[in-house]
């Protein structure tokens, strides 16, 4: 995938923003409600759909993102392979694809990419070329940084509102709903430890007779 790919993935659709469109490809009236070729009608987009509600908060999340990786040199997107990358130290191709819940393919494109920019390196395992491991180098490691302070802000804007426990509840929910749509895909992502303690960690919180800090209430 071309820079110029990356930026279409996170681009809106200007013609799927536009004025409605009726059962014969043409622009209806403005508020007119569109009619499926068989005369049905059609609910508007996103009532009382979950998953048009999750594809708009992530394509903005996803700007508000990119938007900022701009600065670093980065695209949105690139930016998670290098946060597990500083979180693991060094990890297989393999690894990676399945930690980020990718095809191998694509994860090693991005790789070729951060690579050429001198964030990564990769090296052959002593005794099994066939292996490949990735880490960051110093230049990367910085970038990590500058990450993290930046998804930091954004995840502020996101959550602004929520308390606590609305906090961990979108979590545990999103994290179930992307297990299931990974099975689906057959990409099924490998769970670290640090995963899985946050889900101990909000099952704790969310056990009935206790207050959210994991003490009884009184």
């Amino acid at each position: 995938m071309s820079a110029a790919d990356e930026r279409s993935a996170i681009a809106p659709d200007d013609a799927s923003l536009g004025s409605p469109v009726n059962g014969k490809g043409k622009r209806g009236k403005a508020g007119a409600k569109a009619e499926s070729p068989a005369g049905r009608r059609l609910r508007p987009p996103g009532q009382k759909s979950v998953g048009w509600a999750l594809v708009q908060a992530a394509r903005l999340h996803r700007g508000r993102i990119g938007d900022r990786l701009a600065s670093l040199n980065l695209f949105a997107g690139q930016e998670q392979v290098v946060q597990a990358l500083a979180a693991a130290g060094t990890m297989t191709m393999g690894d990676l694809a399945a930690t980020l819940r990718v095809r191998p393919p694509t994860a090693s494109k991005t790789i070729s990419r951060l690579a050429a920019l001198g964030f990564v390196e990769r090296r052959a395992e002593a005794g099994d070329g066939r292996i490949v491991r990735v880490r960051l180098t110093e230049a990367g490691l910085a970038k990590a940084e500058a990450i993290e302070r930046i998804w930091d802000e954004v995840e502020a804007e996101l959550l602004d509102g929520f308390d606590n426990k609305e906090r961990r509840r979108l979590r545990k929910l999103l994290r179930k709903a992307a297990r299931n749509l990974a099975d689906a895909a057959g990409v099924s992502g490998q769970e670290t430890e640090a995963d899985a303690e946050i889900e101990a960690e909000d099952d704790e919180a969310e056990a009935p007779g206790l207050n959210g800090s994991g003490l009884p209430a009184l």
